[in-house]
């Protein structure tokens, strides 16, 4: 148990696998209450059971980040079953590779509908109930393509965790003094997010570059757990970790 962690209510999208599957595993062992959300039920059950299972508290709901009225069901959700929110993880992601000549326009719309509005619903569903309990915490999954733009095939994904880097910022600025804003920009990192791809050169390269590189995805979730456990008084607003092999 973590005290500062202990009986928050967490809510985290793209939880069925992953970045987010890990994150709500490590926090329900540190004694949060979470809440996940992903469009895969059978996932979210399946997870949802173990943790109960382990004697820890767990809701889900079967969460498309792309519908706002999916988020606003799920901050809803752990409302309802737990009767506050202390923190939103805004973690869904969509990483499709490929050179920009490939013009893969679908994909660059799944990026901005999934990487930026997915986000953009997330606090859109959290913000007014932070503000009125006069707390909470946000945090917003981007990437080390959010700090440096992965290009040839990472341009359009960089441009999308630019803009969450860009939202969150100007997010912590807006909400003030009471509410914490953090921002977590993982390199290669094991989860099915190098699957994203329709280009066939680009996923072999990933895929590659991964077996070689990627870490595990619970390293992710140490670095969340260390931004919810601070004091009240200490905002914890960017952490950017890397495989320490990985150069780029």
């Amino acid at each position: 148990m973590n005290q500062n962690i202990e009986s928050k209510v967490v809510v985290i999208t793209g939880a069925s696998s992953g970045i987010g599957e890990s994150t709500a595993r490590h926090l329900a062992s540190l004694g949060a209450k979470v809440v996940l959300g992903a469009r895969r039920t059978e996932q979210l059950e399946s997870i949802s059971q173990e943790i109960r299972d382990s004697g820890r508290q767990v809701e889900f709901l079967t969460t498309d980040v792309t519908v706002a009225s999916d988020l606003k069901a799920l901050v809803e959700k752990a409302i309802a079953a737990f009767g506050q929110l202390d923190v939103i993880i805004n973690n869904a992601g969509l990483m499709a590779i490929a050179p920009m000549s490939e013009t893969k326009t679908d994909e660059w719309d799944r990026m901005i509908d999934i990487n930026i509005k997915g986000v953009l619903y997330g606090i859109a569903a959290a913000l007014p109930i932070f503000e009125k309990q006069g707390s909470g915490h946000f945090i917003n999954i981007s990437s080390v393509a959010g700090v440096k733009v992965w290009s040839p095939g990472g341009t359009v994904y960089s441009g999308t965790k630019f803009a969450v880097r860009a939202i969150s910022d100007g997010l912590r600025h807006e909400v003030g003094g009471k509410i914490r804003t953090t921002t977590i920009e993982p390199g290669a990192v094991e989860s099915e997010l190098k699957d994203g791809s329709s280009h066939q050169e680009s996923l072999a390269g990933l895929d590659e570059y991964y077996q070689a590189t990627a870490i595990p995805s619970d390293s992710v979730a140490r670095a969340i757990a260390y931004a919810i456990e601070q004091p009240t008084d200490v905002d914890i607003n960017e952490i950017v970790l890397r495989p320490t092999i990985q150069d780029f």
